[in-house]
């Protein structure tokens, strides 16, 4: 059995969904148009949304026209998801380490920092391994991450957010390995502190990811830097952005 992970009990807790419900639908919805019309897929190809959350990307694409499914460890997140359930449109309580349905999917996405948030590499591998299991042959992944060249120069700040009762305290930190942000929160009637969290994510560099791909028998044909799909370079952009495509089976 895995020992449990920060992000089992942070991502399933209703302070989470509090905190960042004012996420910017505008910016995910242009992302994924950006993204189609650079991919291409055929109408009706299946699509793999790996930590969907609530399920706010697998809705574009499949408002787009495509078949997709979305997974997410969290069950709340997919409780919420789960009112969105239709045809073509479906939702799974399921840990991305595991493959889900083996050589299914045209396409597999990995969104919004949804990874390096396991304790090993070999976690990490596992992951991606899994990922790549899921497409068919001469499938496509892509997986958005922050970019760490960029991150760590604002990594250690502080900030105080109220939403409606609650405060919202959070502090950034980083070490050799990781990036960290605790989340303390507070009852702003009593001051009481409800529940302290953490959000940790691994310092992977596009080297790393381009071992982990070829690791799993994927090949990174592009890199992108921004939700705007612009060049990706590690000391201005704000994300990595990777395209890696399933090797054939020879």
């Amino acid at each position: 059995m895995r020992k449990k992970g920060w992000f089992s009990d942070w991502f399933n807790s209703s302070y989470y969904h509090i905190l960042y419900q004012h996420r910017d639908n505008t910016e995910a919805l242009q992302f994924i148009d950006n993204l189609l019309a650079y991919l291409k897929p055929l109408p009706h190809a299946t699509m793999l949304d790996i930590a969907c959350g609530k399920g706010r990307h697998s809705k574009a694409l499949f408002d787009a026209g495509y078949d997709v499914t979305g997974i997410d460890l969290s069950p709340a997140s997919i409780e919420a998801a789960s009112n969105m359930k239709t045809k073509g449109l479906q939702f799974s309580c399921h840990d991305m380490r595991e493959t889900f349905k083996a050589n299914y999917f045209d396409y597999a996405f990995n969104f919004f920092t949804s990874f390096g948030y396991f304790d090993t590499n070999d976690e990490h591998q596992l992951a991606i391994t899994a990922m790549a299991a899921n497409l068919k042959e001469n499938g496509t992944l892509v997986l958005d991450y922050l970019n760490v060249g960029v991150v760590e120069s604002f990594a250690d700040t502080d900030a105080v957010t109220q939403i409606d009762t609650f405060i919202f305290h959070t502090k950034k930190r980083h070490d050799d390995l990781f990036l960290f942000k605790e989340i303390r929160v507070v009852d702003a009637v009593s001051s009481e502190v409800l529940g302290v969290f953490e959000e940790r994510v691994r310092k992977y560099s596009l080297n790393d990811f381009t071992l982990f791909m070829q690791n799993a028998g994927l090949e990174i044909v592009e890199t992108f830097g921004n939700y705007q799909l612009q060049a990706y370079q590690y000391e201005m952009s704000d994300r990595l952005i990777m395209v890696a495509k399933k090797h054939s089976i020879s």
